[in-house]
């Protein structure tokens, strides 16, 4: 079948590459959630997107705060950008979104992929009356669909499914760059966890070879980094030539079948992120935090054995 959305994103890297249209990327890192959130720009136009962000959320104690968000304002400041778009590669398990709150201080659309309207329904259920949440995505400005272009300033850029890790994930395309979000992690450390509902190591795979597809030179910017053995440093930057040469899960050479026997085996050890239940209340949202009760307090609520 002609995937047309992923030879036009191969395209899109090819002329970037050979204009030299480069984005730049400053990334922001938050140890406490393994998270990378990217800073993109236009360097011509100074127009921006910020992808992934962070709302800082301690459970212990119920708080949150917004450092991360806050050094990210700092420097979209310092450098004189426009933010035209907050983009989310998928609903994160593992961290609060700051989109609103990036939103409000620096204005911009907040952004995720179609499929966010089935993880909707399917955490509706399980969470019940606690999400409190319409499941048609409008609680985001705008859901995109494989193959969805935009720009960032004069740099073209594409949305491109990649489900497997959850069935919304996004990766963004822009210039010579891609953002995966969980879909790859570094190449010693291979890639996402394909258990959580409406996640498929298969599905996982082709949606890898989609991106591997792309012109080696691609940088390639993942979403965290847990530390590799061998590594004593985070990371969050690689390149697509590398990924396919190295990445010490789906280098190339593997098959679908071991692939899938492999992430299968290896999901069946992972416990869930100490903040899967939290998280995805307030991400299903869009990011935003439930409506105060009659006490004028807000509240996320747990459900007892839900996994």
């Amino acid at each position: 079948m002609n995937d047309s959305p992923a030879l036009l994103a191969q395209d899109l890297v090819a002329q970037a590459l050979a204009t030299d249209a480069r984005p730049v990327v400053r990334t922001f890192f938050d140890p406490e959630t393994y998270t990378a959130t990217h800073v993109v720009h236009d360097p011509a136009s100074r127009r921006a997107a910020i992808i992934d962000p962070v709302l800082d959320f301690d459970p212990a104690s119920g708080r949150t705060a917004s450092h991360n968000a806050d050094a990210v304002i700092a420097y979209v400041q310092g450098e004189r950008l426009t933010v035209d778009w907050l983009l989310e590669t998928h609903a994160h398990a593992d961290h609060l979104s700051a989109a609103p709150y990036l939103k409000e201080a620096l204005g911009g659309e907040i952004v995720i992929g179609q499929g966010i309207v089935g993880v909707q329904r399917v955490f509706v259920d399980i969470l019940g009356e606690a999400a409190h949440v319409a499941c048609d995505g409008s609680q985001f400005d705008r859901l995109v669909d494989d193959g969805d272009q935009f720009a960032l300033g004069k740099i073209p850029a594409l949305a491109l499914h990649v489900p497997g890790h959850t069935p919304a994930c996004i990766a963004y395309v822009i210039g010579d760059a891609v953002f995966v979000g969980d879909t790859l992690f570094m190449p010693d450390y291979g890639t996402a966890r394909a258990d959580f509902p409406g996640g498929d190591a298969r599905t996982l795979f082709r949606s890898i070879r989609r991106l591997m597809a792309l012109p080696d030179a691609t940088r390639v910017f993942v979403c965290h980094d847990y530390l590799a053995p061998e590594r004593t440093d985070y990371a969050w930057e690689t390149t697509i030539g590398e990924e396919r040469r190295a990445n010490v899960h789906v280098h190339e050479g593997v098959s679908e079948v071991d692939f899938a026997v492999m992430r299968e085996a290896r999901d069946k050890t992972l416990s869930m992120p100490r903040l899967i239940l939290p998280a995805l209340q307030v991400n299903i949202r869009g990011g935003r935090l439930p409506e105060p009760e009659a006490n004028g307090v807000r509240y996320l609520k747990l459900p007892l054995n839900a996994f």
